[in-house]
């Protein structure tokens, strides 16, 4: 059944003669970041969209290791930025909760989106832990309560996950404190079950002011 399925997935993806060995250099290429034998692949008509297995396509391969070179070179490719594997990720998603700042960078810049239903980008970068890659989702107007199925928010997983730095920066542009999940936990109770308690001090600091006024700003 595999077998068939990923014959079914080199049909697909590939406009030259489908081979599996073309597949295969193909994708460990873009697993590796080997951007010379990607573009010279596709030079020979492969496809720039081709997927694996798990639907990952060759930007999602790239992005989710950090092969910045290949990122640009798929993008200048004109490749579907927003392409959804099996588990229903983005090239952009997986760049941020990897931590890769480069990455996020060019996807943001071609125009990826920041806002797609259930866990954004910023909520991986917040569960995560990846601060600058937080800053930079804010600044370019990444919903900042956008919540998961769950009813996750990037506040809720940066207080149950104890990263502070993220916390103060995402109450200091007005993160929603009483967003819930489905079991009606909120950042603090999540911040208090975890034991971290100085975001629980600054959740409840925050949730005192009417207007959640704070000074620090994401430069």
């Amino acid at each position: 059944m595999k077998k068939i399925l990923l014959l079914a997935a080199l049909a697909a993806s590939l406009s030259l003669p489908v081979t599996a060995a073309t597949y295969d250099d193909l994708i460990a290429a873009a697993r590796l970041g080997n951007t010379g034998a990607v573009s010279a692949l596709v030079a020979k008509g492969a496809s720039a969209d081709t997927t694996d297995i798990d639907g990952n396509t060759l930007l999602m391969l790239a992005a989710r290791d950090g092969h910045d070179t290949l990122v640009d070179y798929l993008i200048r490719q004109r490749v579907k930025l927003d392409a959804r594997n099996t588990a229903g990720d983005t090239a952009l998603r997986l760049a941020a909760f990897r931590g890769h700042q480069k990455v996020v960078e060019l996807l943001i810049a071609a125009g990826a989106k920041l806002n797609t239903p259930g866990w954004t980008p910023l909520a991986y970068a917040a569960f995560a832990g990846n601060t600058e890659i937080v800053r930079l989702l804010l600044r370019a107007g990444a919903d900042i309560d956008a919540p998961s199925e769950n009813g996750m928010t990037p506040l809720i997983a940066a207080a149950r996950n104890g990263h502070l730095a993220i916390v103060d920066l995402l109450l200091a542009n007005q993160a929603d404190t009483n967003r819930k999940l489905e079991s009606g936990e909120t950042a603090l109770d999540l911040a208090l079950k975890n034991n971290n308690t100085d975001i629980a001090d600054r959740i409840r600091k925050a949730s005192g002011k009417s207007g959640r006024s704070v000074t620090i700003e994401v430069r």
